[in-house]
């Protein structure tokens, strides 16, 4: 049995199921365990600071579910005195909660009659009843929600649900579906004519863009100590809201920004280039390395900025590329 199937609150059913979103169990179970030790409720997340919960979700990617289950839990707060509504509407009104999110934690935490769709649910759904087409189309989503609510019982809600969703992630997956053990085999349109790889039908490909940025890796040393500056990104975009070295076009800019910032950097030195692949495009970071003279130093710590002890690292979110260089970095640094 799965971590949140244990005590299935609307709470703990909350939270697997944004970190559950383009994530894979295995890589979910890990996190969620943390975050229900450090938020195991919704005040103790409304109260939280963003900054500790981007770090707890440093390295689930997609880092949009990480703030709105914080502006969710806020508004649950407010709005609904630290509880979960009952209604589909006010639960789809909460930031960060879809239809198929508020069903899921409607079915499966207090047995209602809400069908889901997520991405399980959707193949063994297409499967089963032929359903073809571009499943994010507006037409074969409302075919596909259409079957998921005929299918959908009034009784034993939650089994069906979690059963749905299961036969999606551990036998009728993507690639090589396990059909021969599937309890839906004698009836399921791509087992019978052989469309398993047809369906569902595949999404319009786009055409993947390639970004290319400098990264200021901006290092002061005290007393044995190495720190790098960083700030806060924008709240959209780019890995919002999370802390990162400065980006620039290109290696010139930098350097002028870091003399305007900290003066003529003592050193400088080119890091390996660090590759990153998001869902649309490819990001190439090139780390340029500078230190600064340890006075005059122009940029104190702030709201939006600071100097990230690698030693002690603070409990900020840091971008898993980010995490992992500066990782190295601060290895780099033991004697």
């Amino acid at each position: 049995m799965l971590p949140w199937q244990i005590n299935p609150t609307p709470y703990r059913v909350w939270v697997s199921e944004i970190m559950l979103q383009q994530t894979q169990v295995a890589t979910v179970i890990p996190y969620y365990a943390r975050f229900m030790v450090r938020f195991p409720d919704i005040r103790s997340l409304a109260a939280a600071p963003l900054d500790e919960v981007l770090h707890l979700w440093t390295g689930l990617g997609y880092y949009a579910r990480a703030r709105n289950l914080h502006a969710c839990a806020q508004a649950l707060v407010a709005q609904f005195g630290a509880e979960f509504p009952q209604e589909l509407a006010a639960m789809m009104s909460l930031p960060g909660i879809g239809r198929s999110t508020a069903g899921a934690i409607l079915a499966l935490s207090r047995g209602q009659c809400h069908p889901i769709l997520d991405g399980n649910a959707k193949r063994v759904l297409a499967r089963v009843f032929g359903i073809a087409g571009d499943p994010t189309s507006k037409a074969v989503l409302a075919t596909l929600w259409s079957q998921a609510a005929a299918c959908t019982p009034t009784q034993h809600v939650a089994a069906y649900t979690q059963a749905i969703m299961d036969l999606g992630a551990t036998v009728c997956v993507r690639a090589r579906p396990a059909c021969t053990v599937c309890p839906m085999h004698a009836g399921c349109v791509a087992a019978l004519e052989g469309r398993q790889t047809e369906l569902p039908g595949r999404k319009q490909k786009r055409i993947r863009s390639s970004r290319e940025a400098t990264l200021l890796i901006a290092e002061r040393h005290s007393n044995g100590s190495s720190a790098v500056f960083v700030e806060r990104r924008p709240s959209s975009g780019l890995w919002g809201g999370l802390w990162s070295p400065p980006h620039f076009d290109s290696e010139r800019e930098a350097l002028a920004w870091c003399r305007q910032e900290f003066g003529d950097p003592s050193e400088a030195q080119l890091l390996p280039a660090i590759d990153h692949a998001f869902t649309h495009f490819d990001l190439r970071l090139n780390p340029l390395r500078v230190r600064c003279q340890s006075d005059g130093m122009a940029v104190h710590d702030g709201d939006d900025r600071l100097w990230y002890q690698l030693q002690a690292p603070p409990r900020i979110g840091l971008p898993q590329p980010i995490r992992l260089l500066f990782e190295r970095l601060r290895t780099a640094l033991l004697p």
